[in-house]
């Protein structure tokens, strides 16, 4: 399995190598306010392009990863006390419940 991400690994790199070799024409490139470069590689063009969507498709993500990284936490909080209370004792830290206070009786 391992020779055969490597073998993947080379044919993408010669692929992409390839492409940059065809694609060495010089372009012009203008930004806002009438600010150009001039005589820029096609291909340094395409690989700015590319890191800067993959930098930002990187950070859209950075907040739904947070969110679950809190949940987990949270949820392992939760079972730390669950098994506590089941050992027969109340986790240290965790305040206890009312109902082990008063107890809720039915009407």
């Amino acid at each position: 399995m391992r020779y055969l991400v490597w073998a993947l690994r080379l044919v993408i790199f010669v692929v992409v190598l390839l492409f940059a070799l065809k694609n060495t024409d010089r372009v012009n490139v203008y930004f806002f306010a009438d600010h150009l470069i001039s005589e820029v590689p096609l291909i340094v063009v395409m690989l700015a392009s590319f890191v800067v969507g993959a930098v930002f498709g990187l950070l859209l993500t950075v907040p739904g990863v947070m969110r679950r990284r809190r949940e987990i936490a949270s949820l392992r909080r939760e079972l730390d006390q669950a098994r506590a209370v089941a050992k027969g004792g109340l986790a240290a830290d965790a305040p206890p419940s009312p109902d082990a206070i008063l107890p809720v009786t039915p009407l």
